[in-house]
Formats: structure tokens, sequence, C-alpha cells
């Protein structure tokens, strides 16, 4: 009895927080269907006519941002008027994009436009709460549709693999993943790096990961059960814009990527604009960690930064 009792507390103290947090997100689907019946709303999801329900949600997720993690949000002057790609890092749990998502909403009046990995679509029961908080398939026609249509879209290059497998190093796990470049370059928008500062302290994956990655990579389903939830202080930081200019060269956008980010060996041959936007948004990307992430991370740093009142 002793033995049961300690095991079921220990996973009660693990995954206790990811689990509520998977409740808030299917009671927000049932609201929204309880809301939906009593107004008989029809309407297109991504209508305006949703605009006092994703007000209702944002209020609630932002309320709870601001208790459990203290979130900040930082850069939203960076953000262009029009259409753009928000390129972030992903974390365990992307909490910390839902945050996002909600402040922008409640500061802007905007709908950022979210591209899920597939089995998102999969799971049971979430209809109706994907199409009104804007998440779309990461299809390029869905995405030019999107930008075309003056939307923020926000992908992560790593997606599930970055959130099942990088760690407190924070490394950038997108492998060959260049799509959403030639969707900017196809769009002619610019591209918008975002990243968290403690994500991986808040929420973690567990170290042996040999058998879930064989796992993952023959199913592309995350097996893997996220632990945590400590309090830990959140803050997004939104950098500047990468803008595509049609008429510079790739040769002069090779020389700004040398001299704004990093230096390269050597070029030999003309190298393609997809590859080098691309480089120059992962190298964007990797300076916001730089910049405001403890390498590697520190769950004890991060839970006093919440009384740091002097960091901005």
């Amino acid at each position: 009895v002793i033995i049961a009792s300690l095991t079921i507390s220990a996973i009660l103290v693990f995954f206790i927080v990811p689990l509520t947090i998977v409740f808030f997100i299917y009671l927000t689907n049932i609201s929204l269907l309880i809301y939906q019946r009593n107004s008989e709303l029809k309407a297109d999801p991504l209508s305006d006519v949703w605009d006092s329900a994703r007000k209702t949600i944002a209020s609630f997720w932002d309320i709870y941002a601001r208790i459990w993690h203290g979130y900040e949000l930082h850069g939203v002057e960076n953000l262009p008027e029009g259409p753009g790609i928000l390129v972030y890092y992903h974390g365990a749990i992307p909490i910390d994009y839902l945050y996002f998502l909600s402040r922008l909403f409640l500061w802007k009046k905007r709908l950022c436009l979210s591209v899920a990995d597939h089995f998102v679509f999969r799971l049971p029961g979430l209809k109706l709460l994907l199409g009104v908080t804007g998440v779309i398939p990461g299809t390029r026609e869905e995405c030019l549709i999107a930008l075309k249509n003056g939307y923020l879209v926000s992908i992560s290059p790593g997606g599930v693999r970055e959130a099942l497998f990088s760690d407190e190093s924070y490394q950038l796990m997108w492998g060959n993943r260049k799509g959403f470049a030639q969707v900017a370059l196809d769009a002619r928008v610019p591209i918008i790096p975002m990243y968290t500062q403690n994500v991986r302290e808040g929420y973690r994956m567990f170290k042996e990961r040999r058998f879930f990655r064989r796992l993952y990579e023959s199913t592309r389903l995350p097996f893997t059960p996220p632990y945590g939830g400590l309090p830990v202080k959140f803050r997004t930081y939104i950098g500047k814009p990468i803008p595509y200019d049609p008429n510079i060269t790739t040769e002069e956008l090779v020389e700004k990527v040398i001299s704004g980010y990093t230096v390269l060996s050597c070029i030999s041959r003309p190298v393609k604009a997809k590859f080098i936007f691309s480089f120059q948004t992962k190298t964007a990307v990797q300076a916001l960690i730089r910049k405001h992430q403890t390498i590697p991370g520190n769950i004890w740093k991060a839970l006093l930064e919440r009384f740091d009142k002097r960091r901005k």
C-alpha cells in the first residue's frame, strides 16, 4: 500500500500540470460547443462573429499564464501590420505559444494562424477549438491562402521532433525543413523569429530517448509523455523581422547573412535564396536563445526569475 501510494503520488507530481492543461483544453472546446449551440452559430470559425468567444478563451489563458508563469511578452512592435511568418522554438509542451496567441489577441485583437502537425487533427473532440483558434495544416497552399488574406502564420520547423528530443541545451532540430522559407519567398512576406525563455525548464521529456526516437520515426506519433509544470518564469521574445527583398541578388543575400549573423568558411557557388532565407531564420532564432537563455537551462534559476523585478 505504501509503495503504491508513493508511486501514485510521484505520478501526480510529475504529470498533474500537463494533465491539467489537457483538461482545460478540452473544457475550452466543450464551452465553445455550448456557445455555438446556444447562439446557433453556423459561421466560419475564423469569422469575426467568434471574436467574443475568442476573447473569453484568451482571457482565461492569459490569467493562467500570469498566475502560473508570470508570463511576459516582449517585441510585439516587431510584428508587421500585414502578413508574415512567425518561426519559433518548440518546447516539450507549446503552452508558451498558447500564452502568446492569447495575449496577442487581447492586446491587438489579432488572430495568428498556427501550423500544426497532422496528428493534432486526429485528436478527438477538438475540431471546433482548432477552427476557432486558427490551427491549420502545414501545406503550402493553406499557408499561402492565409498569408494572402493578411494573416500572420506561425510555424515551428522542429515541430514534434524538437518537442520530444530537444532538451535544456535548446538545440534546434529542424533537419532539412525549409518549406517555410519557400512559402515566405512565394508570398513575399517577412519572417519573424520568436523564442520563449525557460520553456524547457517548465516542461521536459525523459532522458532515455533511443527507444522513443525509433518509435516516433516509424509512426510519427508522440508517445513520450511530458512532465513537470513548474511555475518558472516565461518570457516570449519576438525578434526583428527578416525581410526578403525581391531585388536583392543571391550573392548579396549571402553577404547579408554572413555579415549579420555568422561567418561561413567559403561559398564556392551561388546558393538558392530558399536555403539562405532558411539559414538566416535559424540563425536568428539561435541568436534569441543565446541572448535570453541560460544554457544549459537551470530550473532553480528559472524559478528565482519569478522574483527578479529588475529584468525586462
